[in-house]
């Protein structure tokens, strides 16, 4: 039985297959592609009273009301002017409480759908014992660039990300 290591993380296969690409400010992120439901404009967002300010308000989707969260805001960067490739990527997510629910994402832009292969993925660095990386599955080597991938999942569970 062989150990994982951080060049071949033991479940990287099973992290392997198609992650659909964003980027955030000059960081580039990936999340599998069959938690998307959609990617749309960037839209009038009604704000929600005492949110987070990572939580930017709700869209009506069809009829269908959806939270709306910054992901820039969410990981601690700093907020950006909206541009013409800022768009809504729309999830289905898993809550804590195990119910699944949409929720739209505001990245910077969308890059691509990736084919990622288990070789190409890398386990997340050791950033110490005080950062918790738990939402990140792993670091895809992409065309010479590095993009980290998410899981969405624990990305919008309020306790995954420190100071949150």
């Amino acid at each position: 039985m062989s150990t994982p290591t951080a060049e071949c993380p033991a479940d990287a296969q099973k992290l392997a297959g198609k992650y659909l690409t964003f980027t955030l400010g000059h960081e580039s992120y990936g999340i599998d592609v069959l938690k998307v439901r959609e990617i749309i404009r960037q839209t009038n967002i009604t704000a929600v009273p005492q949110m987070p300010a990572h939580v930017r308000g709700v869209i009506n989707l069809r009829g269908k009301i959806i939270p709306v969260i910054d992901l820039r805001l969410k990981f601690g960067f700093a907020e950006a002017a909206s541009t013409e490739q800022t768009c809504i990527i729309v999830v289905q997510v898993k809550l804590p409480d195990g119910k699944a629910s949409q929720m739209g994402l505001v990245v910077d832009g969308v890059e691509e759908v990736a084919n990622i292969a288990g070789a190409d993925i890398e386990a997340t660095p050791d950033f110490g014992g005080q950062i918790c990386t738990d939402y990140i599955l792993g670091m895809a080597k992409v065309k010479n660039a590095v993009k980290a991938l998410l899981d969405i999942d624990g990305v919008v569970d309020a306790g995954a990300l420190p100071g949150f």
